[in-house]
């Protein structure tokens, strides 16, 4: 809302804001140029995200905009990114894509180092201007596409909300990757595994195509670069056609006239025809380079979980990365040697006939993280609700082996798949216990 240039510069430096482009006077009233935008950190900070008008907190949702350079602020997939980003000290992290710089900003408070680089260099100005005024070190900002501004270097943490949208060609720098089909999360995930430090993390928001004839499982596993583990999670499905609606509303192409309208979605069924495409998934890829898949021994994880979860994610994602290294070096034997603990905030439920002796089944839930919820067996229930940390799993078995009068060697041998299962999907922790009995 325009304001008097008196009102205006009781608030702020009038002159200079004119001069740097925040604001400018027109008929004697002062009216911003940019959107400047309170905005909360994780740990109650005072931040400011600056974006183009219209484009604040909220994100691109039917701003209508087919503006090339137009500058996004907020939205629902960039705070998604930065709930999930792992968030341990680092020395270098890369913002890729970094928009109007709201995960640099995040990065800045646990990495040494930032880099952030775009395409856009309008979206470079308003991330130097969100990290100023957010009172963030300033980032080392680039120029360019994908990887190109920075080259050979590497990183321990590589961000990126990057522009996924599967369109028939680039309109909007913001949004549309200017490569055909998936090839832009496609190029960026293969090419991000060559710019990680040894354990260093690649987080990325994406889209991805479900192609007629092939899994969509085994093609995103055809993604991850040599050397990296990878968690993929296909949070979303839509089918063609309520993806073109979706990505026709957020550019305001439904307000357009009725026939370009109609020509433009013709031409975005046809684009998904052309490649065989059935629907699109949304969600999100991990990549962590280790030396196990350096080795040859990669652990790839790519599934569907569209249920709810509890953010931020970031510390489930370090974990479920820990679980995986440890089960990747546990044999059977290992595992019945192993002693384990219920991890925090997991609670069973019995579901069956009221007045019933015994529960039809019984499932484990956790109230935390990713909320998973497993159906287990009276043995996997008994053998979770006892896990504290003293004995070893072995030890575990033979005794409800004895109390329901069962074979314990079968037991034995039938119960680690279930007991890797559930560490896997994080309902037990592995406990260290040094000079342990074994199992």
């Amino acid at each position: 809302r325009p304001v008097p240039q008196e009102q205006a510069r009781a608030a702020l430096p009038l002159e200079e804001g004119v001069q740097d482009g925040w604001v400018s006077i027109e008929d004697g009233l002062v009216r911003a140029t940019v959107d400047v935008r309170p905005y909360g950190g994780p740990d109650g900070e005072d931040w400011f995200i600056v974006s183009d008008l219209g484009c604040a907190v909220g994100g691109a949702g039917g701003i209508g905009s087919h503006e090339e350079g137009v500058v996004l602020g907020v939205g629902g997939a960039s705070t998604t990114l930065a709930s999930i980003t792992v968030r341990t000290p680092v020395a270098s992290a890369l913002d890729l894509g970094t928009g109007s710089g709201i995960q640099a900003l995040h990065a800045a408070q646990h990495a040494t180092r930032v880099t952030a680089t775009d395409l856009n260099p309008r979206a470079l100005e308003f991330t130097r201007l969100t990290l100023a005024l957010s009172g963030a070190a300033p980032a080392d900002l680039r120029e360019g596409s994908l990887f190109e501004p920075v080259g050979t270097e590497t990183f321990d943490l590589i961000v990126s909300n990057p522009p996924f949208v599967i369109s028939p060609g680039a309109r909007l720098t913001y949004r549309d990757g200017g490569m055909g089909g998936d090839d832009l999360c496609r190029t960026l995930v293969q090419q991000a595994g060559s710019h990680l430090n040894e354990g260093g993390r690649a987080q990325f928001l994406a889209n991805w195509q479900h192609v007629e004839g092939e899994e969509w499982q085994d093609r995103l596993r055809s993604w991850v670069p040599a050397g990296c583990d990878a968690w993929i999670v296909q949070r979303e499905v839509q089918d063609v056609t309520q993806y073109a609606e979706l990505w026709l509303r957020d550019s305001g192409d439904h307000r357009s006239d009725p026939a370009a309208y109609a020509e433009r979605y013709e031409a975005w069924l046809d684009e998904f025809e052309a490649r065989g495409t059935t629907s699109v998934g949304f969600g999100w890829i991990t990549l962590r380079r280790s030396a196990a898949a350096a080795a040859g021994n990669p652990s790839v994880v790519v599934e569907e979980w569209p249920h709810t979860v509890q953010q931020p994610l970031g510390r489930a994602v370090e974990e479920h990365f820990a679980r995986q290294d440890y089960l990747r070096e546990q044999d059977d034997a290992a595992l019945l040697a192993g002693h384990f603990t219920l991890a925090a905030e997991v609670v069973q439920e019995q579901v069956g006939v009221p007045g019933a002796e015994d529960p039809e089944h019984v499932v484990l839930r956790q109230h935390r993280g990713m909320m998973r919820a497993t159906k287990v067996d009276a043995v996997a229930a008994g053998f979770a609700g006892v896990c504290d940390g003293s004995l070893p799993a072995g030890r575990i078995l033979d005794a409800i082996a004895q109390l329901m009068s069962e074979d314990p060697v079968l037991l034995r041998d039938r119960t680690p798949q279930a007991i890797r299962l559930l560490v896997e999907e994080g309902f037990l922790e592995p406990v260290p216990v040094p000079g342990a009995v074994s199992g």
